[in-house]
């Protein structure tokens, strides 16, 4: 038996939701033998999955997204650093009721990386989602050594805002280590930096952005291409329309300047936490998330462990908080059935607020259907 879920957002962590459903699984079948391999797709979470799959936890002091210091982690097992970019500049970093899309920052992103370069890392996992940010990755340039002025020759004020008077970009200051480096970027949407499609017209509302500010946003990233273009060549605007240069704000968009190489996020981490010999010993596959919908089909977690699972000839169930799939949806994406927590406790505040014990309770469900 394999559980390999993330988390429920807003409810349980992933380490969280394979603690409760192999706690319900063994309240059926007491010697049951469980492995829990916690998952996640580059967001969020992500460096806790990592150390839950025997990665150290590295805390660093860095930049928020607004500047003040905050406490963040990577992950480091060998020379291969999981680096998630939340943890510096996501929105749970942004002081309570706060939110900044003009002026939010990923210097810290920046200090992160430069923190696992500073450990040994050679392979650097850099999960990006949940951002604060609209800032195309320049504060994480700048806290790599690049610098961008305005035509007084000063640096632009941070945040997506202050590109718009962008004059000058320098990267000759970057850090020589990044040269000599793997960096995967590792994301579950493949978006590109400007456009319907980019950054701050899809996900800009999301950080609080109005329609005014999108179309600021959208106008300051496309001049900081522009700008790019001119200081470091065509490939500036070659990455500016690649997959995954919109991740997180545009930090896609930095990361494949740093020259790194944009794969689905939760295929990385498959690879990173060891899935494959997980589910070789496994009989059952046991995956989920907060909300099982739409979204999930498109790169998200489950959808990834589901499609390794059915490769490999082996039966998949989820378990989520919420539904809204068709039987013959989940099944397509490899899922034989799905439990959520509203079909045992149909009050929605309850399953958000007490979502623990009612998933042991919909674990044993799962070990009366497949393990009796």
């Amino acid at each position: 038996m394999l559980v390999a879920a993330d988390k429920f957002k807003g409810s349980l962590t992933a380490v969280q939701v394979a603690r409760a459903v192999t706690a319900g699984l063994r309240r059926v079948v007491p010697d049951v033998e469980v492995e829990a391999l916690p998952v996640a797709d580059g967001g969020d979470g992500t460096v806790d999955a990592a150390v839950a799959a025997g990665f150290e936890r590295r805390e660093v002091r860095v930049a928020g997204p607004l500047g003040h210091e905050v406490t963040a982690a990577f992950a480091l097992h060998g020379d291969t650093a999981v680096v998630e970019m939340a943890e510096a500049s996501g929105l749970q970093r942004l002081p309570a009721g706060v939110l900044a899309p003009l002026t939010a920052s990923t210097y810290g992103s920046g200090e992160l990386l430069r923190a696992a370069l500073d450990a040994g890392a050679r392979i650097l996992v850099f999960g990006v989602g949940g951002s604060a940010t609209t800032d195309g990755g320049a504060g994480m340039l700048r806290a790599l050594g690049a610098r961008f002025l305005d035509a007084e020759g000063e640096p632009v004020a941070p945040g997506g805002g202050g590109l718009a008077a962008l004059a000058r970009a320098d990267l000759s200051g970057l850090d020589p280590r990044l040269a000599s480096v793997e960096l995967v970027l590792a994301s579950d949407v493949d978006n590109p930096l400007t456009g319907p499609k980019g950054a701050p017209a899809v996900y800009g509302p999301q950080k609080g952005a109005s329609p005014d500010d999108v179309a600021a946003l959208d106008a300051a990233l496309a001049h900081y291409a522009k700008v790019l273009e001119e200081a470091v060549g065509d490939r500036a605007a070659r990455y500016a329309v690649a997959p995954g240069a919109g991740a997180a704000g545009g930090i896609g968009y930095g990361a494949l300047l740093l020259g790194a190489r944009f794969r689905p996020g939760i295929e990385v981490m498959l690879e990173v936490l060891g899935f494959a010999p997980a589910l070789e010993r496994a009989t059952l596959v046991i995956t989920g998330e907060g909300s099982l919908d739409e979204q999930t089909l498109h790169g998200k977690a489950p959808a990834g462990v589901a499609a390794a699972a059915r490769a490999a000839g082996k039966e998949v169930v989820a378990v989520c908080g919420r539904l809204t799939l068709t039987p013959e949806a989940l099944a397509r994406a490899g899922i034989g059935r799905a439990y959520p927590l509203t079909e045992t406790e149909p009050d929605v505040s309850r399953c958000i607020a007490e979502a623990g014990p009612i998933l042991e309770r919909v674990a044993e469900r799962i070990a009366h259907d497949h393990l009796r």
